[in-house]
C-alpha cells in the first residue's frame, strides 16, 4: 500500500525568521587572510555581505508566496519524507516532465522555467514535477543513511508511478563519486543497487 499524497503549503513562523535574522547579525566572524581571495573558500567579505542581504534585504515572505503559488505535496518513500512540486498543464498531448535539481540546490532553481514548460508559447506542453532531494528543502530530516543517486533514482520512480505516470521525461544533474558527471541511467538499472 503506498502512502498518502498530502497537499503542502510553506509556512515558516515568524518567529523562525527572526531567529535566523538574530543568528545572522550575531554571527562571529574569522580573521581574513590576506590576499587568497576564492582561493581558500569564501572570501569574508563577500561572506558578510551575503550574510547582511539575507539578514536585512530579503524578503522571506515574497520567496514563500512565490513558492506557495505552485501546487506542492509531500509523501513517503522508502521511510523519507519527500516534497515535490506537481504542476499540470491544461494543454492537450501535455507529456509528464520530472525536473530533479542538484547539490547544492533546491526546486526554487526552477521557478522561472516552470511556465514556460507547462504553458509554452509554442510547442510541447509538460505536467512539470519537481521533487527536493532527501534532506534538502522540505524532504527533511534525512530518515536514514545512504540515499545515493541509485536510490534516490528509485524513489523518484516510485513518485511518478503514484502520480500516476508510467512514462515521463527526466531532466537532472548528479555529480559523480568523483566530482564529474555522472551518466544518465534508467531507474531500476543503476550499478548501486
Amino acid at each position: 500500500m503506498s502512502e498518502p499524497i498530502q497537499p503542502f503549503r510553506i509556512e515558516i513562523p515568524p518567529a523562525d525568521v527572526e531567529y535566523l535574522q538574530e543568528r545572522l547579525a550575531s554571527a562571529r566572524w574569522p580573521g581574513a587572510l590576506p590576499e587568497v581571495g576564492w582561493e581558500r573558500g569564501i572570501p569574508l567579505g563577500y561572506l558578510r555581505e551575503l550574510a547582511g542581504y539575507w539578514r536585512t534585504r530579503y524578503d522571506w515572505r515574497a520567496a514563500e508566496a512565490r513558492l506557495n503559488s505552485y501546487p506542492q505535496f509531500t509523501t513517503k518513500i522508502d521511510g523519507q519524507r519527500i516534497h515535490f512540486l506537481h504542476i499540470t498543464s491544461g494543454r492537450p498531448g501535455a507529456k509528464p516532465l520530472l525536473i530533479t535539481h542538484g547539490y547544492p540546490s533546491t526546486v526554487a532553481e526552477f521557478l522561472r522555467l516552470i511556465d514556460q514548460l507547462v504553458n509554452p508559447s509554442a510547442g510541447q506542453a509538460f505536467h512539470v514535477i519537481a521533487p527536493s532531494l532527501p534532506g534538502y528543502a522540505f524532504s527533511t530530516p534525512l530518515s536514514s543513511t545512504g540515499w545515493t543517486m541509485g536510490r534516490t533514482a528509485r524513489a523518484w520512480a516510485e513518485l511518478m508511478r503514484r502520480l500516476g505516470y508510467p512514462r515521463y521525461g527526466l531532466h537532472g544533474y548528479f555529480l559523480a563519486r568523483d566530482g564529474g558527471p555522472a551518466r544518465p541511467q534508467r531507474p531500476g538499472r543503476q550499478a548501486d543497487r
